[in-house]
């Protein structure tokens, strides 16, 4: 449970907005609330709070799309 606030407080400052709390589902890239620069920033906020290392090339945006693929893909690294 932890690990999903901290990625939606990472989310809620990438973006600057608390519609990531509220709808898991919001694509980030098509509302463009996560560009690739938002997304540079979530990799490396990723590390830092999370402790887990996203390298670039291994993202796929298709499965980083919204808040809820992000925290599944997160918790997936983890365990």
């Amino acid at each position: 449970m932890e690990t999903k606030e901290n990625i939606l407080d990472i989310l809620a400052e990438i973006t600057g907005t608390s519609e990531v709390r509220e709808n898991l589902d919001v694509d980030l890239f098509a509302e463009g609330l996560l560009d690739s620069i938002g997304t540079v920033q979530l990799l490396l906020d990723l590390e830092a709070y999370c402790k887990v290392s996203i390298p670039v090339t291994e993202f796929d945006r298709a499965q980083w799309t919204t808040p809820k693929q992000i925290i599944e893909q997160v918790e997936q690294r983890i365990s």
